[in-house]
Order: structure tokens, then sequence, then C-alpha cells
């Protein structure tokens, strides 16, 4: 019985003595899995890596990578362009109120992604970004008048921007685009302009009726000019013998008017009566005065 006990044990601790590398590869893998010493960095960011919390100088960039378990942490960083919208309430230099609208791109320079970490921390648009937009507006929108921001809106854009690049770039930002989406103002100011564009127009308008009364009358002009011109030339050739001429055609057109028969005059009174017939009523006539010729000489 002793014997079949000491067997047991025997065979007991070889199959554990088998069975070991097997249990020390599964304890391997969970300690793996649980410690998790690898991080993946994706596209458009950047791996900061902390010893115990402190930021190392080292930025993983994208991919695999391996990290010691307990020791180091890596926080991932955005580094694509963003995009920050942001409203601001200002003055003029002729004391305005303005409201404005704007949207700006902007990304953080990928090899200083630790050190914005260290210094900003990873919510640094409402730290830095969106005052520094609203000081740069007031800034800028206090040179230019009301009209002129309206009338020199790419010099203002162009003036934010440039102001915003240098203000941004020390904390390692950069500005990529800048666009001023809306302007707004007072009421008072903005009936003011709508005013000012009828009044435009509508001189406009009347300055283009003057211009066509103008050519109009010049061409009336032109017109009597010319037919004065006509008639002048018209009586500069009259002569003599053209109006002899005139008289000659006048006689021309008559006779191919006339058609042959030439008036009949009768009686002896003071009114003598012109016959104007035709050829068969004066041989008609003819005849009846030979037959009372006849008669008479009977």
């Amino acid at each position: 019985m002793a014997d079949n006990e000491y067997i047991t044990k025997e065979e007991m601790r070889s199959a554990l003595m088998k069975g070991r590398p097997v249990l020390i590869v599964v304890a391997i893998l969970v300690g793996f899995l649980f410690l998790h010493p690898w991080v993946q960095i994706g596209a458009g960011e950047r791996g900061v890596v902390l010893n115990f919390g402190a930021v190392q100088e080292e930025v993983l960039g994208e991919g695999l990578h391996f990290r010691i378990p307990i020791m180091q942490r890596i926080i991932p960083m955005d580094v694509k362009v963003q995009k920050a919208v942001t409203d601001a309430a200002s003055a003029s230099a002729d004391l305005q109120d303005v409201t404005l609208a704007v949207a700006l791109n902007y990304h953080i320079l990928p090899d200083k992604a630790n050190v914005v970490y260290q210094t900003l921390g990873i919510q640094f648009k409402e730290r830095i970004i969106d005052p520094a937009i609203q000081e740069v507006m007031k800034a800028v929108s206090a040179r230019y008048t009301a009209e002129e921001l309206i009338t020199k809106r790419p010099a203002v854009s162009e003036a934010i921007r440039a102001a915003l690049s240098e203000r941004l770039l020390a904390y390692n930002i950069v500005v990529d685009a800048f666009s001023i989406v809306t302007f707004s103002f007072s009421r008072v100011f903005t009936e003011a302009i709508e005013a000012k564009q009828t009044a435009e127009q509508l001189a406009l308008k009347a300055k283009r009726d003057l211009d066509r009364i103008k050519v109009e009358a010049e061409q009336t002009i032109a017109a009597a000019k010319a037919e004065a011109e006509a008639l002048r030339l018209q009586k500069a050739n009259i002569s003599p013998d053209l109006i002899e001429l005139r008289k000659i055609e006048a006689n021309l057109r008559a006779i191919e008017k006339w058609n042959g028969i030439l008036p009949q005059v009768t009686g002896a009174g003071a009114v003598p009566f012109i016959g104007v017939g035709g050829p068969q009523e004066s041989r008609g006539s003819k005849g009846r005065g030979d037959q009372s010729s006849g008669s008479v000489a009977e």
C-alpha cells in the first residue's frame, strides 16, 4: 500500500515537472497581455513618452512601438490640421460695434508634440487659440473703420492671419488658413449703409438718364444740321438753266398724258364754249352740220 502511494506521488511530481514549461509560457502570455507592453500610434498622430510621468524628448511616430510596462506611458497627440470657429465682439476705428465670426485652421508641430503636451496639455485650444483669436481680432478691427472692414475685407483677413501666426508660433502651433465668415454691425449702422447704397444707385440712374438725354439732343442737333446743309446745297445748285429744264420736263409729262384731242370753241359770245368731246362726237356734230347746210341749200 505504501509502495502504491509512493508511486502515485512520483507520477504527480513527474507530471508537474513536465507541465511546468507550459505553465510558464501561459503565465508569460497572460502577463504580456495584461501589462500591454506595446502601443500603436495612428495616422496623423505622435506619441509623447512619459517615464514615471516625466515627459521625454523622444517623440514616437506612426506605427507600432514597444514600451516598458509600469514605467512608461504613451500619450497620443493629434498633429492633423484642425479647425477652430470663434465669435468675437469688438469696436471699429469709428467706434461702431462689430461682431465677427472667424474660422482658423491650425496644427501643432509634429516634432514639438512633447513640448506642447508639457506646456499646454491636450486642451490647448481653449487655453491658447480662442483667447488669441479674441485679442487679435479686437486689435486689428480697431485699425479700420466699419466701412473699411467691409470694403477692405481681404486686407483685414490677412492682417489677422499674420498676427495669429506670429502669436501662436511661440507655442509651436502653425496657422494653416484663416477666414472671416461673417461681419455683423448694429441695426442703426446697417440701416445707414442700406440708405447710402440706395442713394448711390439713384444718383447713378440720374447720371445715366442725363447722359442719355445729352446723346439724344446731340443726335437731334446733328440731324437738323444735316438737313439745313442739304437745303443749302439745293439752293446753291438752282440756276436759270435748271429752271428751264424743269419746265421742259413738266411739258413732256403733260404731252405724255394728252389723248390727241384738241379743244373745240363755239359761239360768238363773250364766253366761248369749249368742246372736249371724243372723236365720235366731233364726227356726229360735223354730219349734222352738213345736213343742215343741205337743207338750207335746198
